[in-house]
């Protein structure tokens, strides 16, 4: 199939939604966002936000919320195990996670374990799609994924409680407190989600008339957060965001005979943040503390064990002035040191300092336009001149126009320049350069958008086996990625009942430039689906997902392939109107009981239950 058929092909099927399905909207007097320039420096670009109606409509962890809600592939080893990302067709470290403004992406793989995250600790979870290393800084080259603690400054005292309990002894529980007046704003937040994870094999995986199951898959997620807000006057903010988090979690057999392992990880996040506004000057300063660390047991019943840790110190000055009513520019200066340790690749430190130029011209409501450029200095290696251009015009009251031009980078890791054996200090950065353009329609009650992009990755790192033997990672690969995002939302009302429905598709193609073949692990097609139904106190929805077949190997073998699937989710609750709300669901994942894996050898559970009680006081 061509490359025009396929987007003219692409045009009439769906594909992700701007804005997830809104329930009633309650203005409140002032809430200040954790990560302002992402409203503020994306208007040429598809920003999906998922409010807390929909984070609590799926699974508690970070993979199962995106994964039936964007048009993000991810890589699962099994249920709860290691979860990574494509995102439009690059690497799983080639999106970047901003954890209120700040990059969290590993320093030592570069990467973000989705399965660590639980969506249900922020207020919002924001998908952005294509380059954003102007702000966001390494692994911005697909997209970012942004998690959000806004803070709201007037009189409440709130507190919701959720408790899940389901199939293979999987519990979960969420408590948040949200305690504000005008002058002070606090969020308390606990989590805890663990499973004993022991689901049976569909019968593709039985052996010798045996029933398999999952053997050593249990995991444990904790997470404990606390943000402070507090208004010196009406110009002055100080704001706190404190998080902990600690994963214990087994590595699922895909043989009796392997011996079990298990996996162990941790974080701690600090920020503090200062705005300041001073007419036309506004001022932002942002200092935060990131430590990380993994424990690694190759044998889970002894002590024995390899593990690494990185310390990260950042800050961040803003200023922002506004020229014209029309025109803000903003100069942004960085600075990171980060020191890493651990038995893989020794003792070293890294030290970044960037400064980046943005400017912000909106010549009325109906045409917007963003540039900006940044440089980062270090002695580790030599670093490209980032750009970002967009422009989003209004053409009509149903049409608009967006179009965004950049180029992004992934600096190498840790474990890329110093792993004992094979590390190695001469690499170059990753480097993107990428072109889209979206139209949006927007008639009554319905939003379709269509964006098209293109972008191409130079010095691509891949580790490569060296004239020793010895593994070792080199700029060696040129990948060209292009495809066809559709996007559809729609809701109404009859009466006392309000439907909604969105969906989302995907067609990406992402090939290596020299052999022109596709990327193992990136599907070519993904469609994601949603209805639902809510009437008084009852409501009810259904989640659809289709991946398709992705090649597991660099030569697109087509005996190696992990098969195209679909899995689907229904879920009912009612709202029995004690406290504030007292909301009963229960939920049936995988209905159809439909054998499905996202790589091979790592069978995901048939048909399951949920049921959960959520509580809000």
């Amino acid at each position: 199939m061509t490359l025009r058929i396929r987007f003219a092909f692409s045009l009439f099927l769906l594909c992700q939604f701007i804005s997830a399905q809104n329930d009633t909207i309650t203005k409140l007097k002032e809430v200040v966002v954790s990560d302002a320039n992402l409203k503020k420096y994306s208007n040429s670009q598809s920003v999906l936000k998922l409010n807390d109606s929909i984070i609590n409509k799926n699974e508690a962890l970070l993979t199962d919320l995106l994964n039936f809600n964007s048009t993000i592939y991810f890589k699962e080893y099994g249920r709860g195990m290691l979860s990574t990302v494509s995102f439009r067709g690059t690497t799983a470290s080639q999106t970047a996670v901003i954890w209120n403004g700040i990059n969290i992406n590993s320093q030592m793989n570069g990467s973000t374990d989705f399965n660590t995250i639980s969506g249900t600790d922020y207020n919002s979870v924001s998908v952005k799609a294509g380059g954003g290393s102007l702000i966001y800084g390494s692994g911005a080259i697909g997209g970012t994924v942004h998690l959000n603690n806004d803070l709201a400054f007037y009189n409440r005292f709130e507190n919701s409680l959720k408790l899940d309990y389901g199939s293979f002894n999987t519990i979960g529980i969420n408590y948040k407190a949200n305690i504000s007046n005008e002058k002070w704003s606090t969020q308390i937040g606990f989590s805890k989600n663990s499973s004993t994870n022991d689901y049976k094999y569909l019968n593709q995986y039985t052996w010798r008339g045996e029933q398999r199951w999952n053997q050593n898959g249990e995991y444990d997620v904790i997470t404990v957060s606390a943000n402070l807000g507090y208004k010196l006057d009406a110009k002055n903010t100080l704001r706190l965001y404190t998080q902990t988090s600690n994963t214990d979690r087994n590595t699922s057999l895909i043989v009796e005979s392997e011996t079990k392992s298990k996996y162990v990880n941790g974080f701690n996040r600090n920020l503090l943040e200062y705005d300041g506004d001073f007419g036309r000057l506004k001022a932002n300063f942002k200092t935060a503390y990131i430590f990380e660390n993994y424990q690694y047991f190759a044998n889970k019943d002894l002590n024995n064990y390899s593990y690494g840790k990185t310390e990260s110190l950042t800050t961040k000055a803003d200023l922002g002035y506004s020229l014209f009513k029309s025109t803000q520019i903003n100069a942004i200066l960085d600075y990171n040191r980060t020191k890493g340790f651990g038995s893989g690749f020794g003792n070293n430190t890294r030290e970044i300092s960037s400064a980046s130029f943005l400017v912000k011209q909106d010549f009325n409501e109906d045409w917007k336009n963003e540039f900006g450029i940044r440089k980062e200095f270090t002695a580790n290696y030599q670093s490209p001149v980032l750009f970002s251009f967009g422009s989003s015009c209004q053409l009509s009251e149903f049409y608009q126009l967006k179009l965004n031009l950049s180029r992004n980078f992934r600096i190498p890791t840790f474990n890329d320049l110093y792993w004992e054996e094979g590390g190695n200090r001469n690499l170059k950065p990753e480097s993107s350069y990428q072109a889209e353009i979206g139209n949006v329609f927007t008639f009554r009650n319905i939003t379709l958008t269509q964006t098209f992009y293109y972008f191409k990755i130079k010095d691509m790192l891949q580790w490569v086996p060296g004239n020793n033997g010895i593994w070792s990672p080199q700029n060696t690969n040129k990948v060209a990625s292009y495809g066809a995002e559709t996007l559809l939302s729609w809701k109404k009302q009859f009466g006392k009942n309000i439907f909604a429905a969105n969906a989302t598709y995907a067609h990406t193609i992402s090939e290596n430039v020299v052999t022109k073949k596709q990327l193992f692990f990136v599907p070519f097609n993904k469609v994601t689906a949603a209805v639902s139904y809510s009437r008084n106190r009852i409501s009810a929805n259904y989640q659809f997902l289709y991946n398709g077949f992705v090649y597991t190997q660099e030569d697109n073998d087509p005996k190696k392939i992990v098969p195209a699937y679909n899995v689907s989710n229904i879920a009912i609750n009612y709202d029995f109107k004690l406290l504030s709300s007292c909301k009963v669901g229960f939920q049936v994942l995988n209905v159809w009981n439909k054998f499905y894996q996202s790589l091979e050898y790592r069978p995901m559970p048939g048909r399951n239950y949920n049921m959960y009680l959520n509580l809000k006081f």
